[in-house]
């Protein structure tokens, strides 16, 4: 079974030797967004109010259509459902993304994780590892967090 999910891993998330940019943008949107999905599943209920936060935070970071998002929703939610860890994720965003923009996916995720008006300490939990992963500091973690619960 290991075999058959880093194979499912090395042909939908792997960097090809000559990758297109639009395929890196791809690849980046799908690491993020299964991040979220993920973030998403461990307080193991999945509130409305967070699926429809999801779907903005996509939509208002990526920029993507109806379609596009209905696309890249259903592939995060396969993509977090055959993950083994966060690190088949956050490598590639340390790969591409640039401090501020892990940072922004960090405020996302506190977004998501606020979204059903309770923080769970699973979530809170996922969102800490996941900015360690992503080499985000302490203070960036706990900025984005007080931004988010404040409305600001």
């Amino acid at each position: 079974m290991i075999v058959a999910i880093k194979r499912f891993f090395d042909n939908q998330l792997a960097s090809p030797t000559q990758e297109s940019a639009e395929h890196k943008i791809g690849r980046l949107r799908l690491a993020s967004a299964a991040l979220m999905f993920e973030l998403l599943k461990t307080d193991r209920h999945i509130d409305a109010r967070e699926t429809d936060m999801l779907r903005q935070v996509l939509e208002d970071t990526f920029k993507l259509d109806k379609q596009q998002l209905d696309d890249i929703v259903a592939l995060a939610e396969e993509e977090a459902a055959q993950a083994v860890s966060l690190y088949e994720f956050t490598s590639l965003v340390n790969e591409a993304y640039e401090y501020e923009d892990k940072v922004l996916l960090v405020e996302n995720l506190w977004r998501l994780a606020l979204a059903d008006d309770h923080l769970d300490k699973y979530e809170e939990q996922m969102i800490r590892k996941t900015a360690d992963l992503l080499y985000v500091s302490h203070s960036d973690f706990i900025r984005t967090k007080l931004r988010v619960r404040d409305g600001a």
